[in-house]
């Protein structure tokens, strides 16, 4: 991604909510018995978030370090978890708020 840890954690937030959208419409339109491929598709999805958050969250920190930037790489990798944390934790807040469930 980018050497901002503010805009990979918003990334990856971003891709939680277009994941979780696109999966409620698909819930809301499929048919009321679940057969073979609903199985398939719960673990695409999930193989699938595994790697664009593996991108998302690695792949600028392994190219630093590869480079011998291993301090940079290890910073950007613990900034940007952490600022993920902070968005999940107002996550948190708003579910138990009751205000967006």
């Amino acid at each position: 991604m980018t050497k901002n840890p503010f805009v990979n954690a918003l990334g990856a937030s971003g891709y939680i909510f277009l994941v979780v959208g696109v999966m409620t419409l698909l819930m809301s339109r499929s048919p009321k018995e679940d057969g073979f491929l609903a199985p398939v598709l719960g673990i695409s999805m999930f193989t699938l978030s595994a790697a664009v958050m593996g991108y998302i969250f690695g792949a600028q920190p392994l190219t630093l370090f590869i480079s011998g930037k291993k301090k940079e790489a290890i910073n950007l990798f613990l900034k940007t978890v952490l600022i993920f944390a902070v968005c999940t934790l107002v996550i948190i807040i708003l579910v138990l708020s009751g205000q967006f469930v």
